[in-house]
């Protein structure tokens, strides 16, 4: 919006720090070319608009904004004279996309004085060529910085996810390849045993009789109730001791396997009441491998499950196999991001997970939120891990009006409020040299301002830190980040 015009005086802009160092030949075409113009209450610019001209202000008072998701957020708010704003990168040309990076408004009448974008340029370019060499290469060469450590972040975050996954992966399958090696020597020992009790003139009848209590036994492995570690010892003594009444040798060995397979003294009575007390030893004998293959086949259905569930969960999380942007369900993303962690979350630290279960899927790039999350909880264990490595990482989701909240809650160390306002800038951190980057959080706050037109935000105190990102509930045509 344009404002109304009014005489330019060389003294008075002059007077500005930015031009006070200009000659009066200089001040006198600054006037010739560019004007003052007085502006009432209201709108000046808007972000995201064409960038056409350089303000700086004479007298009044100015406040930027910034959009974040649906709302103009206040950044900054000041009277002070000679403050600028509009097209300040006017000087780089179509090498970048010239739009106001902020929007503008005055709270009483005031005036600016105001140079086209082009004239801005030109004289930069003319006046001070040293100047706009360096502020190129500091522009450039600090978006190529951030490109090649954003990059090199996102290896390390993938190489640390990778040596947990690796891991998580490595428990079960070393465990299932134990359990098979168990289960054949287990299975050889059977079709021994049996051979042996074949090999007696026992009659049809008593064999039949075998091969019902095996497989009722089998089943009793399938419906073995959770015992305490008390109940457990109690029933290990009993078995051994109906065991070692029964001359049965090893008892104090076979007991532990049988009740873990749920048996107990009222079945050994019906086994001992249906087989000959001269077969009763084989029987035994032939029950415990029975009831060990059993739970080594157990053993191995739950290794094979939790590797199929840690596959899933790096499909979950790598989206390689789904559509970059769909309505997704963010617990899903949640889950799959804290299980890819679970290694580095460790024993000491304690999950919390506060769900609501009734919020709807939304309209997001997933792969880049469990970027996000990722990010969070890694701050999260590193402020953990300098308060001594012992504490509780809570998720949170939960409605906040018109959108969706993710919260990520932390026992640490806390931010120091005077580093708060810049957690978010790149290259900040406060972490030790070699160990940060200072992108995660500006990576965060691109994926979810930017592309997700959401917000996130920061409290913090020590042992109480909340970063806290809300995201719209419906779909939003993404901006450039």
């Amino acid at each position: 919006m344009s404002g109304q015009s009014m005489p330019c005086n060389p003294q008075e802009i002059g007077a500005l720090f930015l031009f006070e160092k200009l000659t009066p030949e200089q001040l006198g075409r600054l006037c010739g070319e560019g004007r003052v113009e007085r502006f009432e209450p209201g709108p000046v610019y808007t972000e995201g608009d064409p960038a056409t001209c350089f303000y700086v202000m004479l007298e009044g008072t100015v406040v930027l904004y910034r959009r974040v998701g649906g709302d103009d957020v206040e950044v900054t708010r000041t009277s002070q004279r000679g403050v600028y704003a509009g097209s300040m990168q006017a000087y780089l040309g179509d090498r970048v996309r010239q739009v106001y990076n902020n929007s503008m408004r005055v709270t009483e009448p005031t005036r600016f004085f105001v140079l086209p974008a082009d004239t801005f340029a030109d004289i930069m370019q003319e006046w001070f060529p040293m100047a706009v060499h360096l502020l190129e290469g500091l522009f450039f060469g600090s978006k190529s910085t951030q490109r090649a450590i954003g990059q090199r972040e996102r290896l390390l975050a993938l190489g640390s996810l990778s040596a947990g996954l690796t891991h998580e992966l490595n428990n079960p399958a070393a465990a299932a390849v134990r359990a098979t090696a168990t289960l054949r020597e287990r299975v050889g020992k059977m079709r021994h045993k049996l051979a042996i009790i074949a090999q007696g003139s026992y009659s049809p009848e008593v064999m039949a009789n075998l091969i019902d209590i095996q497989e009722r036994t089998a089943e009793r492995v399938a419906k073995a109730p959770t015992l305490s570690p008390l109940e457990a010892s109690d029933r290990e003594d009993a078995l051994s001791d109906w065991l070692d009444d029964q001359g049965i040798p090893d008892g104090w060995r076979i007991a532990p396997t049988f009740v873990q397979a749920g048996l107990d003294v009222d079945w050994l009575d019906q086994v001992a009441a249906a087989v000959d007390e001269e077969i009763l030893p084989s029987a035994i004998g032939w029950l415990n491998y029975t009831v060990e293959t059993e739970l080594l086949m157990d053993e191995i259905n739950d290794s094979t499950t939790r590797i199929s569930h840690l596959v899933d969960a790096a499909k979950q999380y790598s989206q390689l196999d789904r559509a970059p942007f769909q309505n997704a369900d963010v617990h899903e993303l949640l889950d799959s991001t804290l299980l890819m962690l679970s290694a580095k979350t460790g024993k000491r630290i304690k999950v919390v997970k506060e769900y609501d279960r009734a919020l709807p899927r939304i309209p997001a790039y997933p792969a880049e939120l469990n970027q996000v999350w990722t990010n969070l909880i890694d701050n999260a264990v590193s402020a953990i891990n300098s308060a001594g490595g012992e504490g509780t990482l809570t998720v949170r989701t939960a409605p906040d009006h018109d959108r969706l909240l993710v919260e990520f809650r932390d026992t640490g160390v806390g931010i120091p409020a005077e580093d708060r306002g810049r957690i978010f800038d790149p290259f900040f951190t406060t972490k030790p040299v070699g160990e940060g980057t200072g992108l995660g959080l500006d990576i965060s706050w691109r994926i979810v301002v930017n592309k997700h037109h959401g917000s996130i935000q920061v409290e913090s105190e020590p042992g109480d830190t909340r970063f806290q990102v809300l995201l719209p509930l419906t779909s939003v045509e993404e901006e450039p980040s």
